[in-house]
């Protein structure tokens, strides 16, 4: 049986989805997508002429909501593994000409990025790719790469708690995304992966006391009635 949270698993999944995972992203949130990515990052007030690290950047679908707060002094450090997604980030990093950013090809747990030189850190939909022990390896990770104070958001598709919302959400993942991904890849295999990974993630309330237990100061959010989740907070030590 294969490990699905298997960093070269993850790899290739997310290289097979690159052509068509902004549209189908932009389908399975039924449009939040990109308001979630914007809600994520306004939780932490990102300021001018601060370095932002986003992890699991994907293709930077981030990076237009934290540029809004960029000038001159401000640096932007993406991390991601998959080739295919890095190469079209490397393609959105040209519509941010006036911005400083470097993109690394990296495990997010073997990353070039030195210690104590993020002032903030983001992360949009990676978060439900890891188990248990990832998970606490990226708190140890974002200890090390944060300042003292430094602030980080995170945020991935949830399982609301509603019951009729969680069966039409999960109903629609399982079944229907399926059909849309053999539509645009000719596989439906490869999306219904993202309903396997949202149904075993739940929600973020796993994140909150794995990151509260290594130190953080920590608080959970939820996103519309629970379709998404997340945490935010600050490094006090």
């Amino acid at each position: 049986m294969k490990n699905i949270y298997d960093p070269k698993f993850v790899e290739g999944l997310f290289d097979n989805m690159s052509s068509s995972y902004s549209r189908m992203n932009y389908i399975t949130s039924f449009g939040f997508s990109e308001r979630w990515r914007r809600q994520c990052v306004a939780e932490i007030s990102i300021q001018k002429g601060k370095t932002v690290v986003d992890l699991m950047c994907g293709m930077g679908e981030c990076w237009k909501h934290i540029l809004k707060s960029s000038d001159e002094g401000s640096k932007l450090i993406g991390v991601d593994f998959s080739t295919e997604m890095v190469r079209r980030a490397e393609q959105n990093k040209t519509k941010f000409n006036n911005s400083a950013i470097t993109i690394f090809k990296e495990n997010v747990f073997g990353n070039s990025i030195e210690d104590q030189v993020a002032d903030f850190v983001i992360s949009g939909f990676g978060l439900k790719t890891f188990d248990n022990k990832q998970l606490k390896n990226l708190a140890g990770e974002i200890d090390r790469i944060l300042k003292p104070d430094g602030r980080f958001s995170l945020i991935d598709v949830s399982v609301p708690k509603n019951r009729l919302l969680q069966w039409f959400y999960m109903f629609y993942l399982k079944n229907i995304i399926p059909v849309l991904g053999k539509l645009f890849l000719g596989n439906p295999e490869t999306y219904k992966m993202l309903g396997i990974y949202t149904q075993e993630f739940g929600n973020s309330e796993n994140v909150y006391r794995i990151f509260a237990q290594s130190g953080f100061e920590v608080e959970y959010v939820e996103y519309f009635y629970g379709c998404a989740s997340g945490i935010k907070g600050r490094k006090i030590r």
